[in-house]
């Protein structure tokens, strides 16, 4: 039996949601990397090319580090709002999906035929119809899925202060209004909706162009490939939409002298390119030290950590 719609899209969240919940310690480790915790000292290291370098602990370490602070079910702070974000998203996109696709019904009788039996026309037509559908159910769901991921970030920020204020769906509710009012279920969320919209552009562009003119082969799925390259080159919009949702939280995270106050999120973004972090935390296995630093004896050291005075007689 071929199963309905709605068995489909729950399956699909069951499993996405399960796949989440094996992951999640390794996306809580990225999360304090993105917002720049490093507990961990760097050691002196190599590149991959010999150079030398400062290595920063690798996602796994850190995970472990996290363990030994808090033990094994403290890797799995922040889950359940993320798992509720993720929930009320994959709703809000199918029943937004299925809205558009009953208002756009030339682009169903496009969907009917096989690409190959589409015209030139059509086939460009098809793209943007579906372009178009996607965009504006995946902004629908992350307005609307927004301030869940906006709990789990603050709740998984804890960890840097030791902090407890934001404890449970309904009290961290509560306190994201206290703290910043209705704005701050949103804080972050423009940089977020720019990412994505990118994201989404640069893939259908690519695969429509991409297989026009260099693969004729449409069984060939090009698209998670380019998903891939999108969403790398907009990472810092990610990462930006999570500093700003943890910045001026009440927490420590958010708060000088671990992170600056920001006057929105474009501030965010300068400060984190003038100081060469908008890529912080894409690298997960290849972490170094990217602040400044100075090399005695061959050794590269962070210039925090060196006695100034004894550098200056050397």
């Amino acid at each position: 039996m071929v199963p309905s719609k709605d068995e489909s899209l729950w399956s699909g969240i069951a499993s996405r949601m399960l796949l989440n919940t094996i992951a999640h310690p390794i996306e809580y480790a990225k999360v304090l990397i993105q917002i720049g915790h490093e507990p961990i000292p760097p050691k002196p290291t190599t590149t991959l090319f010999g150079k030398p370098a400062l290595g920063l602990p690798n996602v796994f370490k850190y995970v472990k580090y996290i363990k030994s602070v808090d033990g094994f079910t403290g890797c799995y702070r922040g889950l359940v709002p993320k798992l509720c974000a993720y929930t009320v998203s994959a709703i809000a996109f199918d029943k937004t999906t299925t809205i558009c696709k009953s208002i756009t019904l030339k682009y169903e009788l496009y969907n009917e035929k096989e690409d190959d039996e589409l015209t030139e026309s059509e086939r460009r037509s098809k793209c943007v119809f579906k372009l178009i559908r996607d965009l504006i159910s995946r902004i629908v769901g992350i307005i609307i899925s927004h301030p869940f991921d906006v709990i789990a970030l603050r709740i998984m920020a804890q960890f840097v202060g030791r902090e407890n204020k934001y404890n449970g769906l309904l009290r961290s509710f509560g306190e994201v209004y206290r703290e910043n009012g209705i704005m701050g279920y949103y804080a972050g969320i423009i940089p977020r909706i720019i990412g994505n919209a990118a994201v989404l552009i640069m893939v259908s562009a690519s695969t429509y162009a991409i297989n026009k003119y260099f693969i004729s082969d449409h069984d060939i799925n090009t698209e998670s490939a380019m998903t891939f390259l999108a969403t790398t080159v907009t990472y810092p919009c990610l990462l930006v939409s999570h500093c700003m949702a943890v910045n001026n939280s009440g927490l420590a995270a958010g708060c000088p002298p671990n992170m600056p106050i920001y006057n929105n999120w474009l501030d965010c973004w300068r400060h984190l390119s003038s100081v060469r972090q908008l890529n912080r935390g894409s690298s997960l296995l290849w972490r170094y030290y990217p602040g400044p630093q100075v090399i005695i004896n061959g050794v590269p050291m962070p210039i925090n950590n060196v006695d100034l005075k004894m550098f200056k007689k050397i």
